[in-house]
């Protein structure tokens, strides 16, 4: 049984790339005079050290979690300037290990390096196991992070979050490196690779890259990653989880370009940031005659075709949540019922699509997705009160245009409703 401390530095790949003699130095710096110290004191063992983290073994949670916050708050107040300002991510857990000479082995280990991948920067991340050994023997302030399903981890795990001496993240450099705290979907467009010859035609892949994630950037529940961060990218061939990381996103969209003549080739895939795992792929073939118009086709087909592909990622997403979920999962949740069709998966939908809209009153989807439900509800003929069903259904299309007048979803969730209910 021991407590397990792991600990990556956030964004490492894009300080490396920037300086990475000063980031190596700067790293060097901070284990002498910050990290090496304070595990010392605190009765730690470093088991092994990465690139970018290490892993370290405790005999006690309270000094595995007193070590990490004494790291933290050393570190925010700290700022290398060789190599930008250095955050760490840390997860803490207890359980039992295995070891064998120097390392140690087991689901204790496993746990506790998921749960570093989803502490914020500067914060940390501890089990429900860890939670119950600290709570009465160190002030510090940890809130209630749920249930959370983790990569390779068979059951949720009930997390305590610590979001540093100086409080969450919440600059936007800040919650790209910590995306998986963000609400809802987010994606990166990474640069296409030019695989023609003739190297004049980045211009073509470029051009359709930019026109994509402005295409993107329109829907309101997607948050697109600016150009200038996804094209840090161009020309290397990353590890996508990386990527994800770094970035702060769930969903990757990566492609090529192929020129032979007058002909040209796109290819394009989406591939889901934190597994790696290709969602879609997809050819297109057409002439350069008119360039733009086979961009405006191309990009219009992508940006068509990959939307529907993250809402279904999405909501299988969400069907492997626990009960503490957001007003964002229970929406999906909903969307999930009502594609069933049936009497009791409009009900579930209904009730769930209210509940979302309960827990975030400003949420316009959740009040599409209610409207959506009970106006099928009275025209499927499963409705117990259609007067009722019919005020409501036209009472929340009217609330989602006022939340977002500008929500392509209300706006069409409105004309039907007024349309086929024929009230104004």
């Amino acid at each position: 049984m021991a407590a397990v401390l792991a600990a990556d530095v956030v964004g490492y790949s894009r300080l490396m790339e920037a300086d990475e003699i000063g980031m190596l130095t700067a790293l060097k710096s901070i284990r002498g005079d910050v990290v090496d110290p304070s595990i010392s004191s605190h009765n730690g063992r470093i088991v092994k050290t990465t690139g970018d983290g290490l892993l370290v073994e405790f005999a006690s949670a309270v000094d595995a979690v007193a070590c990490a916050i004494e790291v933290q708050s050393a570190m925010a107040a700290r700022c290398d300037e060789a190599a930008g300002p250095i955050k760490f991510r840390i997860g803490i857990n207890i359980g039992d290990v295995i070891i064998d000479d120097d390392d140690i082995f087991g689901d204790g280990v496993n746990i506790a390096a998921r749960l570093e991948t989803i502490a914020a920067p500067g914060g940390l991340c501890i089990s429900d196991d860890t939670f119950r050994q600290i709570r009465t023997r160190l002030e510090a302030p940890f809130e209630d992070g749920g249930y959370q399903s983790l990569k390779n981890i068979a059951e949720p795990i009930r997390v305590w979050r610590y979001n540093g001496a100086k409080g969450s993240a919440t600059s936007e450099s800040d919650q790209a490196a910590a995306g998986i705290m963000r609400e809802g979907p987010s994606i990166a467009v990474l640069p296409f690779d030019n695989m023609s010859s003739d190297p004049d035609q980045e211009y073509f892949a470029d051009g359709m890259v930019e026109d994509i994630i402005t295409t993107l950037a329109r829907y309101p529940s997607l948050f697109v990653v600016a150009r200038n961060s996804s094209f840090a990218y161009k020309g290397k061939s990353p590890d996508i989880r990386v990527v994800g990381r770094d970035l702060g996103v769930r969903y990757v969209l990566e492609g090529s370009i192929r020129r032979a003549g007058q002909k040209v080739r796109i290819t394009g895939q989406l591939i889901e940031a934190d597994t790696g795992r290709h969602l879609w792929a997809e050819r297109y073939d057409g002439k350069l005659d008119d360039v733009f118009e086979l961009q405006d086709r191309i990009v219009s087909n992508v940006v068509g075709t990959i939307g529907p592909q993250i809402g279904k990622a999405e909501i299988a997403r969400a069907l492997t949540k626990p009960s503490n979920l957001t007003a964002y999962e229970i929406l999906l949740r909903s969307k999930f019922a009502f594609r069933k069709m049936t009497a009791s998966g409009l009900n579930d939908a209904v009730t769930l699509a209210e509940k979302a809209l309960a827990i975030d009153p400003g949420f316009a989807s959740a009040a599409v997705a209610a409207a959506n439900a009970k106006g099928y509800r009275v025209a499927s003929g499963r409705s117990s009160d259609n007067d009722a069903d019919i005020e409501d259904c036209l009472g929340h299309a009217r609330r989602a245009l006022e939340l977002d007048p500008f929500n392509v979803e209300a706006m069409a969730m409105a004309g039907r409703c007024f349309c086929l209910l024929r009230r104004a």
